[in-house]
């Protein structure tokens, strides 16, 4: 992949269309737009390589079953063939809505027509002691990923700070590369957040199986510092886990700032409406930067690839004039050792869980019902849940058919009283 800045005719001045941001929302703006809008399409990236991507880092790259060349999300061809300028090592500094114009860290003035914000979500820092010390790293970008793998080789200490997703991929990766892991879990519980008691005690003990290390309600209180360099994290309790390398993987927060300056109105993201259009005239904003109105009358905002997808091709069809609305089902899924995890819903809220033996003994699938209907589905090694899945959200079932593994879990749905099947 090549790393040099690469641009289109035009390095500077206006554009119909001005894309900030070349993640998955960037690129799905700008792919749905190139072959049918006839004006011109810029993107501004702030890296310094093709677009790529970002989920494969930790459940592929970084073990070495993904190679660079292969994480492109789009072919180096197109970005000479589209008609789309795509313009590297470029962040954006400050959004001026009135007159249109967006100025880069660089001083460069680019002019738009129409504005589409998505610059996605940078790591949470945690502000301790050590923390920029040599050999502590985050995970989000590329060359994140590539500094981090060039430093684990067998027998090195890895100490993950943080059990979600990214951080327990991050960790299974390592143990395959022969690393000593050690994941520190503030809470109880590895995947508070994301999935239910059930799921995160399979993944621990999936992970304690590997030889990694878990603890739990461990407070980080620093980066100890040997030869100038990270050699161990400290915690509350006064002990000090010996490392050579240390991941912090405690979650993301949007990049709204520049935007929020410019006056657009944000909350848990850049607030959109279900058109992908902001409180800013012609401006949009899609991925993991942007909030936007749910089912229940509140706001949701997702961190998932196929948020990022779907919500782009509803910008470019809003900008196309098409009469277009974003209805999501949100899916998330995750693989660590052998273990693929796929889930369909939010389970947030949930008031009662069904757990449903799978075909094998390392499978089964977790359903969550809030109000007596599924909101979501959780599917550990188990497919043909995970496809059915879809179908079941917002049903109701019948649990002793949902127990029995000979059902398909989609056969479990049974009618609202009003004779109602969710199709």
């Amino acid at each position: 992949m090549s790393r040099s800045a690469r641009s289109g005719s035009r390095d500077r001045g206006a554009f119909d269309v001005l894309i900030v941001g070349a993640g998955h929302a960037g690129v799905q703006v700008a792919a749905s737009l190139a072959h049918s809008f006839e004006g011109s399409i810029g993107v501004l990236s702030g890296e310094l390589c093709e677009p790529y991507e970002k989920p494969p880092l930790t459940k592929g790259f970084l073990n070495g079953a993904v190679t660079e060349s292969e994480l492109l999300l789009r072919p180096s061809a197109f970005w000479q063939e589209s008609g789309v300028t795509l313009l590297l090592d470029r962040r954006v500094a400050t959004v001026d809505p009135d007159a249109h114009v967006v100025v880069t860290v660089q001083g460069e003035r680019f002019g738009y027509g129409r504005l589409v914000w998505a610059a996605g979500a940078d790591p949470i820092r945690i502000g301790l002691p050590g923390v920029d010390l040599p050999g502590v790293h985050e995970l989000r970008t590329l060359e994140d990923t590539v500094r981090f793998r060039a430093e684990i080789r067998p027998g090195k200490k890895v100490v993950v700070i943080g059990g979600g997703y990214v951080g327990l991929e991050a960790a299974s990766a390592c143990v395959k590369l022969g690393a000593e892991v050690t994941i520190v879990e503030a809470r109880s519980r590895l995947l508070a957040r994301v999935t239910g008691a059930e799921v995160a005690e399979y993944v621990l003990r999936r992970h304690l199986d590997h030889g990694a290390h878990v603890e739990l309600d461990a407070a980080v209180t620093g980066i100890a510092e040997t030869d100038g360099r990270a050699g161990g994290v400290l915690l509350s309790d006064g002990r000090d886990i010996p490392a050579d390398v240390v991941l912090v993987s405690v979650g993301i927060q949007p990049n709204t700032g520049v935007l929020a300056a410019a006056g657009a109105r944000c909350s848990n993201g850049i607030e959109v409406d279900l058109q992908g259009r902001t409180s800013l005239p012609d401006v949009y904003a899609a991925g993991d930067c942007t909030c936007f109105p749910g089912d229940d009358g509140g706001s949701v905002r997702l961190e998932s690839l196929q948020n990022a997808v779907e919500q782009g091709e509803i910008v470019a069809k809003s900008i196309m004039g098409e009469d277009a609305t974003y209805g999501v089902v949100p899916y998330f899924w995750s693989n660590q050792y052998d273990i693929k995890i796929k889930t369909i819903g939010l389970f947030t809220e949930h008031d009662e869980t069904i757990v449903r033996t799978g075909s094998g003994s390392s499978a089964f699938s977790v359903v969550y019902l809030r109000n007596g209907r599924v909101c979501a589905v959780d599917s550990i090694n188990a497919m043909k849940d995970y496809v059915d899945a879809r179908q079941v959200l917002g049903a109701r079932i019948a649990p002793s058919a949902v127990l029995d593994p000979a059902v398909r879990l989609r056969d479990a749905i049974v009618a609202d009283p009003a004779g109602d099947v969710p199709s």
